[in-house]
């Protein structure tokens, strides 16, 4: 057995740069290679090419770059994990052998099955499964059906001897963690030690998004875009990590990019929930040891749910999105004054055609700041209309398409940008989780074709959770938590009287994510002096009242006291979020950029104490 483990995450989705596995496996600086394809929208979209096709519904790109890499792979003893497999694993893994035949080269593979459920979704719609947040009814026609496995089955394959682990759908830091189990041996009952992992897997899953990809103060490695390093996660046998990339590559690994990471799409810091632990990250400290090095500690473990989410894809009409260039004086009036004649004109086409009222529409002015609601403050002359419409009915959006473009000709002046054509009509899919019990999903672990013995972990909660709890309920069934400290004191009064305004930005840096229809900003203080100011003046109730043209439900607010800052989850948030929602932002990407423009009261003294004048220009 090792005493260190060092493994590379060369994708952070489907559509990644193939750059990242070719720059790990060449850099001489790892022992395992990662893939992380999947994403919900992903899986639908991989059962809908399955259906069409019996040997697709894997990610197609994935066999090409392993056959590339594998003289350098099996050279070099690397072992890869991923879950490009898909909702068709045993179809990826012959591509894979049929490309590795004709290199002459052969790997030992091991596949993971029984993530997919989909040809049990009439009996779980006859079971009376209901969403888990909305309690709405089980699909009628699923897309797609699939759980969230753990990490122990990945294990299990390394141990039977795989060079290649496909998976299904797996919790994505399952990746990381399924190697660490098969090389430290670690038991289902180490739970600091599978939270450790799970925060190693956590942290590189995505990519490049470790490496100063995506942060907040961009300026600071915008010079090095073109040449970014793929995160490397390099584990000991006790849990603890540190976060690397390849020597001679661009980006940094600072706390501050590692830091954004772990925030990102986290609800409650102090029950992060996965198959195999339920996860407090809420006293995790980093540290600087090097250049490009961040060792990160503090992660803590608790039993892990009995059940598994399940997430679950289907149809609900169909949708189109157009866009229009706009310019001139008045140029948001105008683009509003053409979004109502062009809904007007086809509704009433429409109904001289017998069709109904499109379900929903929704409008941005982009250049506006449409974004910032209330918040907005730009004036323009140029803006790009955005009009998307969802229907029950195909032919409905079929006369809208038509009847967008010739907006051109008939309305504003000024209007361009229709060179790409009429609005595309597509499916609209929406997401459906809900829990089913671990003892109801049969896994299969399989090496060369082999069926291997596996017994998958027991968790110790005695008791069953319902379908109906969200995060918090099934963190509190598992284990109990201990609560939030107090923090550092409030500023002295004094300190406080003169005040001046400045951005959030000047305090703090952040990211945000997406859950379905819940998004996340992580809001990290740049200095632990900050935190009680943040903590008296950016609240729910504010955060909710800032982004009141987009929240639709709850706002909470997470203590996060190991990275000096906080976690706002907002609930029903992004319009349906993923596929279903309408809007240009519907995984709430840009959501933490919004707020770094809330405005804070500062002291006075602290412009120049603390140098925030230079991060107080809009």
């Amino acid at each position: 057995m090792k005493d260190l483990v060092r493994l590379g995450c060369g994708a952070g989705f489907w559509g990644d740069s193939p750059e990242g596995p070719r720059q790990l496996v060449r850099s001489g600086q790892i022992d395992y290679l990662v893939l992380d394809y999947l994403a919900e929208i992903t899986m639908s979209l991989l059962a809908r090419a399955r259906a069409k096709d019996a040997n697709l519904g894997y990610a197609t790109d994935f066999p090409e770059v392993l056959a590339e890499l594998a003289p350098e792979i099996k050279k070099r003893g690397i072992k890869v994990v991923t879950n490009a497999g898909g909702v068709n694993p045993r179809a990826c893994k012959a591509a894979i052998e049929e490309r590795l035949k004709a290199r002459g080269i052969s790997l030992k593979i091991g596949v993971v099955l029984g993530d997919d459920l989909l040809e049990r979704a009439a009996t779980l719609r006859q079971q009376g499964v209901r969403e888990m947040y909305e309690g709405s009814e089980f699909p009628a026609r699923p897309w797609s059906v699939n759980a969230y496995l753990g990490a122990f089955p990945i294990a299990a394959a390394l141990s039977a001897g795989a060079d290649l682990v496909l998976t299904g759908r797996c919790v994505d830091s399952a990746l990381v963690l399924g190697p660490l189990i098969h090389e430290f041996g670690w038991r289902a009952d180490e739970y600091d030690q599978l939270a450790a992992g799970s925060l190693a897997g956590h942290i590189i899953e995505c990519g490049t998004q470790a490496t100063g990809g995506i942060v907040t103060d961009w300026q600071e490695v915008a010079q090095d875009w073109d040449r970014m390093g793929f995160p490397i996660a390099e584990v000991a046998r006790d849990g603890g990590i540190v976060i690397t990339k390849p020597a001679d590559t661009g980006g940094r690994v600072t706390p501050q990019s590692v830091a954004e990471q772990i925030v990102y799409e986290v609800g409650d810091p102090g029950a992060y929930l996965l198959p195999d632990v339920i996860c407090d990250f809420r006293q995790v400290r980093l540290a600087q040891v090097g250049a490009d090095r961040v060792e990160v500690r503090g992660a803590r473990g608790y039993a892990p749910p009995q059940s598994y989410k399940v997430s679950a894809t289907d149809q609900d009409g169909f949708r189109a999105t157009g866009t229009l260039m706009l310019g001139g004086p008045q140029a948001r009036e105008k683009a509003l004054a053409v979004v109502e004649a062009i809904l007007k004109r086809t509704r009433r086409l429409c109904a001289e055609r017998g069709l109904a009222d499109a379900l929903r529409s929704d409008v941005e002015v982009l250049g506006t700041e449409a974004n910032w609601g209330a918040n907005a403050r730009a004036a323009t002359r140029e803006v790009i209309l955005k009009l998307a419409v969802q229907h029950a009915d195909r032919r409905a959006l079929e006369i809208f398409s038509r009847e967008f473009i010739p907006a051109a000709t008939s309305m504003a002046q000024g209007i361009t940008g229709f060179a790409g054509g009429r609005p595309e009509v597509k499916p609209l899919v929406r997401l459906f989780s809900f829990l089913i019990p671990k003892d109801a999903v049969p896994i299969r672990v399989e090496v060369e074709g082999e069926t291997i013995a596996f017994t998958p972990s027991r968790p110790c909660a005695s008791e069953p959770l319902e379908n109906t709890a969200g995060p918090s309920e099934l963190a509190a069934a598992a284990a109990p938590l201990a609560s939030d400290p107090a923090g550092p004191p409030r500023p002295p009064a004094d300190e406080r009287q003169e005040a001046v305004a400045v951005p959030l930005l000047a305090l703090a840096y952040g990211r945000s994510g997406d859950k379905g229809d819940c998004a996340n900003i992580g809001v990290l203080a740049r200095k632990p002096e900050f935190v009680p100011l943040l903590r008296e003046q950016l609240t729910a109730e504010a955060v909710a009242r800032y982004f009141a043209h987009f929240v639709r439900g709850e706002v909470r607010r997470y203590e996060w006291p190991g990275l000096h800052g906080f976690n706002f989850l907002m609930t029903r948030a992004l319009g349906g979020g993923g596929m279903a929602s309408l809007r240009y932002d519907p995984q709430g990407k840009m959501l933490a950029q919004i707020l770094m423009d809330f405005p804070l009261r500062v002291p006075r003294e602290w412009l120049a104490r603390h140098g925030l004048g230079a991060r107080t220009a809009p």
